[in-house]
């Protein structure tokens, strides 16, 4: 368990590192991957050859005897919502880091990178009820009260419910999003509330998994452990038909996950707890700007 020293230093870490790769890897990234509101105007100047005529103010032009063209700026500000699963399953790892501790990190990155671009930052934690919500806000001293409640939030019941966490986000969030759902997806259910937040805001998944949530290793017996339901059962790993269908049954899962957000118009991220999560993350970027 994480002492309140404990906590304001990896706080502190999770900011220096969060504030390196925003600024060294995703400043541009992360600005051109998000649209705003829209454009507003700015102000009114002389027409130069090349700009385009439909913005051309006839009113100013006609007074002055000499063309002038309306100027217009992006509206930038943003609303980004963190859905955070906290679920038990995330306590799982065994390479690289646990689940949770993945989810953490990724969303850190976000906050700061969201923060330092001006924008909003809201979070909604989740189990298989509504944990605690953070509503929408700016600044730093906002990110790093973020940041402290992803390292100490702690869950009251062991399941989860991510069509709740949909619905509630979509009764809270009145106006247009970016929303992302932190999770390992082992839920089933909530593919019709995507569909409905996916029309009105902009989704995206990120999915973390560990490699034996995928694999068994070749080592005999195991007795495993439902960390949601607290129930076990004694599984021959040596057995090449029971590793063949735990595979199977891991990539059924994902592709269902896969079929629920292509459905509902959102993008989604496959992430495992040893992979190189910010090269992922700026190619995602990259890729929508």
């Amino acid at each position: 368990m994480l002492t309140p020293v404990d906590i304001v230093k990896k706080v502190r870490e999770l900011e220096i590192k969060s504030k390196i790769l925003t600024t060294q890897l995703f400043s541009g990234e992360y600005h051109s991957a998000f649209k705003g509101k829209g454009m507003s105007f700015r102000e009114v100047r002389e027409y130069s050859a090349g700009d385009d005529v439909r913005f051309i103010d006839w009113n100013v032009s006609a007074r002055l005897s000499h063309p002038y063209t309306k100027e217009f700026e992006e509206e930038r500000e943003l609303t980004i919502m963190l859905l955070i699963d906290t679920s038990t399953s995330n306590l799982f790892g065994t390479v690289g880091r646990r689940k949770r501790d993945l989810i953490v990190e990724m969303a850190s990155v976000l906050t700061f990178s969201a923060i330092n671009n001006n924008d909003k930052v809201g979070v909604i934690f989740f189990s298989d009820k509504i944990e605690k919500i953070i509503r929408p806000k700016k600044g730093r001293d906002h990110a790093l009260y973020i940041v402290r409640e992803l390292l100490t939030v702690k869950p009251h019941t062991r399941g989860t419910d991510l069509d709740e966490a949909i619905r509630y986000f979509n009764n809270l969030s009145r106006q247009k999003s970016i929303a992302f759902i932190l999770s390992d997806f082992i839920a089933t259910g909530y593919d019709n509330d995507l569909k409905v937040i996916g029309k009105k805001h902009d989704v995206i998944g990120l999915k973390v998994y560990d490699i034996m949530d995928m694999q068994l290793p070749d080592i005999g017996l195991i007795q495993m452990e439902d960390a949601e339901t607290g129930e076990t059962t004694w599984v021959d790993s040596s057995n090449e038909a029971v590793r063949y269908h735990y595979k199977q049954h891991f990539l059924k899962q994902s592709e269902i996950c896969k079929k629920n957000f292509r459905k509902a118009g959102a993008d989604l991220l496959h992430i495992r707890t040893n992979d190189d999560y910010i090269k992922l993350l700026q190619q995602f970027f990259h890729k929508r700007s």
